[in-house]
């Protein structure tokens, strides 16, 4: 059991290739609560968000023999992810990409007063990254939460890398803008 836990995410999509459930339940339990607030986050509905995670992981499971190797396991699982999550927008009339950014995960050491300044600081981040368009929070969102390098973005979006820096830059610049404007500082406390 160990080894299996041990084992990196390549040797277990090779794994699943060959039908071992096991590799599969450790990928899942990897994976699934990252793709399923990446998904949150394009959806806005949680409903809809659990059930890309299945989707998600079927598709891993039917298509484990043909991955690749090109880029993380987990850049494909994102890549698989936002196309089911657009996919599903598309079907829904009045479905718009994600609004809200990520939930800051608030540092239970802190003391009340700086816990209280972070959320703060959060909800402010948040109202203003929802002011940015929906590609520049899109590449926020997957650099800055998901720690994507410029290179993984380019392939979960589909989009040539310079245009990932060109958005990543002038999401960056209105960002900093919006903050300002709202009065917070540079810095968390």
């Amino acid at each position: 059991m160990s080894a299996t836990q041990a084992a990196s995410d390549d040797v277990l999509i090779a794994r699943i290739a060959q039908g071992d459930r096991l590799a599969m339940q450790v990928l899942y339990g990897r994976h699934h609560v990252r793709v399923f607030r990446f998904g949150l986050r394009l959806v806005r509905d949680e409903q809809v968000a659990e059930d890309l995670i299945s989707e998600v992981f079927l598709d891993v499971w039917r298509q484990a023999g043909k991955f690749e190797g090109r880029s993380a396991v987990s850049t494909w699982l994102l890549a698989i992810t936002r196309f089911k999550a657009l996919s599903a927008l598309r079907r829904r009339k009045d479905g718009e990409l994600d609004d809200e950014a990520a939930n800051a995960i608030e540092d239970t050491s802190d003391d009340p007063e700086v816990a209280v300044q972070k959320k703060d600081t959060s909800e402010a981040l948040r109202k203003c990254l929802t002011a940015l368009s929906s590609e520049h929070r899109e590449i926020v969102d997957l650099v800055y939460y998901h720690e994507k390098s410029v290179e993984e973005v380019a392939e979960i979006v589909g989009i040539p890398e310079n245009t990932v820096k060109t958005r990543l830059f002038y999401a960056r610049k209105k960002l900093a803008d919006l903050l300002k404007a709202a009065g917070i500082e540079r810095g968390w406390p």
